[in-house]
């Protein structure tokens, strides 16, 4: 178990840093007489125009255009935003509830197993907080359906008909979104974005952030919805908080401006009979960020409040990736570029893929991380790209070649083991990706899947992936490739049967109108549980 403690960086006196400054604004002067004025022209023009600066606090950020969105530095909240174990936590307390804990300076990178040089404490601290995770995701698997529940009686779903401004009018600026690109591409044909053809029918230019919109569509059409809001047990909130976070990530604006359409939303909300009745307790949001990226506070400038507000603890949060401290966050995947219509849609992509020639022992799809020493995936690279045998793959990200998403996904169709470590945060989208195209993940820190999908993927986690520690690879330990040559015929193809056949299709959300008979897709996993909690709740509770 890695545990990183913040330390704060020694600074020089002003009298230093003034000659500092001094001496190099003068080399700096010298550097650019050298330099013909219509080329130095030229060099700004194009760095303006590929390039888009985040100032966050005194952290400056230039997110440069040819890594497009593929870069999560410059849309997500940070760099690695990594768990913060609240005290309530560390005491053997209850921090379900809490709505902004004291926090302490401990993270969690990889919480099993612990590292050796660990004091006692921290030892401690981490193992208790590992227990309080388990049990959280537990008792959300213990709200699983049994089977394709197709009754409603009782189960009805409201939507609520929110203001335009709440989630239409977000998807409307799309163009201005992101300055260096036109979003709306990603959120046409009902947010799956523009078909891919080379890949086969159900394949789209799907974005990652894209999870809102998606399921607000799919929301609309359930068998159980309800327009009667005395007839409804759930109550589905379609706001696009993940495309409202989008719309500010670049724009120098104050917290209050990113705070205050959630801040409306609360106060719509608290005008309504049913949140008032309950209080939040049988309502739910589809976020398609990060948790990290609404859990502002006052150490961070980026990102909302939303979900550290007091009126959101009750309500049921899923997101992309969850906060492992929160009882009411629950992870659900990422969407992925397949959006089958029919079961006929899902056997075809599977015989496929059960059919496809996996050329590459190993595969990693990604970049480096030079500004996060800690991140292990400049040494994966190096492992990857230095093998003798010519096993590994390398598709990297830094120079465009992931920009395809057939890309990708071809490469990982041609591989046994796909490589995936953490990126700005622990999850990646590339784990489902993989899971898609039959390769095995190997993961490297539980939080990336193991402790953030409990409906969608199985506690024993070892008949999907492989888990390398990232502290033996991080201390050269383990050399990955040759820990994956290990692995028998016989043990890859069994796992890849149950990833393609069990798991396969309760991974991917079917498009608007899909229908399914044989199968339940991620879209119809997450309702039928949150029908099935909202019917196992006490009255009392509730009501």
């Amino acid at each position: 178990m890695a545990i990183s403690v913040s330390k704060k960086r020694s600074r020089l006196p002003k009298k230093a840093e003034a000659e500092e400054l001094g001496s190099f604004i003068s080399v700096l002067s010298k550097l650019l007489c050298r330099i013909p004025a219509v080329l130095l022209v030229l060099v700004l023009l194009f760095l303006w125009s590929s390039s888009t600066t985040i100032i966050s606090g005194n952290i400056v950020h230039v997110c440069v255009s040819s890594r497009r969105l593929n870069n999560l530095y410059c849309l997500s909240a940070g760099t690695q935003p990594n768990f913060e174990i609240p005290v309530s936590i560390v005491h053997n307390t209850s921090s379900s509830t809490s709505t902004t804990p004291e926090m302490v300076d401990v993270f969690v990178e990889n919480p099993v197993p612990i590292a050796d040089n660990s004091t006692g404490n921290e030892r401690d601290e981490v193992e208790n907080a590992v227990k309080i995770v388990e049990e959280q995701l537990r008792a959300h698997r213990s709200w699983t359906a049994n089977g394709n529940t197709g009754d409603c009686n009782g189960r009805g779903v409201f939507v609520y008909d929110l203001p335009p401004k709440f989630n239409k009018e977000l998807v409307d600026h799309c163009y201005d979104m992101i300055p260096w690109m036109d979003f709306c591409k990603y959120l046409s044909n009902e947010a799956l974005g523009e078909p891919i053809l080379k890949l086969g029918k159900g394949w789209h230019q799907t974005h990652q952030y894209s999870l809102e919109p998606i399921f607000h569509s799919r929301v609309l059409k359930h068998p159980c919805r309800v327009y009667n809001q005395n007839e409804a047990k759930l109550f589905y909130v379609p706001f696009y908080g993940g495309l409202d976070i989008l719309r500010w990530h670049f724009k120098n604006v104050s917290s209050d401006v990113k705070d205050t359409l959630g801040l409306e939303l609360i106060q719509w909300l608290e005008s309504q009979q049913p949140w008032i009745r309950n209080s939040g307790k049988d309502h739910v949001f589809v976020l398609g960020k990060i948790s990290w990226d609404f859990r502002r506070n006052n150490k961070i400038s980026w990102g909302t409040r939303f979900l550290e507000l007091d009126q959101m603890q009750n309500p049921i949060k899923l997101l992309i990736e969850r906060q492992p401290w929160h009882m009411n966050d629950i992870g659900i995947p990422h969407p992925t570029h397949f959006h089958p219509h029919s079961d006929d849609d899902i056997i075809t992509w599977q015989l496929k893929i059960m059919r496809s020639k996996r050329k590459n022992l190993v595969s990693f799809a990604g970049a480096a991380r030079p500004g996060a020493p800690e991140n292990i995936r400049s040494i994966l690279i190096k492992q990857c790209t230095s093998s003798d045998t010519g096993k590994c793959q390398f598709l990297n990200c830094d120079s465009g070649d992931c920009r395809q998403p057939e890309s990708i996904i071809e490469l990982f169709m041609e591989s046994e083991f796909c490589l995936q470590p953490p990126g700005d945060s622990p999850t990646r989208k590339s784990v489902f990706d993989s899971l898609v195209s039959g390769c095995i993940p190997v993961l490297f820190d539980s939080f990336t899947a193991y402790y953030q999908y409990p409906w969608h993927l199985p506690e024993d986690h070892t008949r999907y992936s492989v888990f390398i520690d990232q502290e033996d690879v991080r201390s050269m330990k383990m050399n990955v490739v040759e820990r994956l040559m290990k692995v028998s015929v016989r043990e890859r193809e069994d796992m890849r049967r149950y990833i393609v056949y069990e798991l396969l299709p309760g991974l991917v959300y079917g498009d608007s109108s899909s229908e399914f008979d044989k199968f339940q897709d991620a879209f119809s996993i997450s309702m039928n549980n949150l029908l099935e909690r909202i019917s196992r709740l006490d009255s009392t509770s509730v009501n």
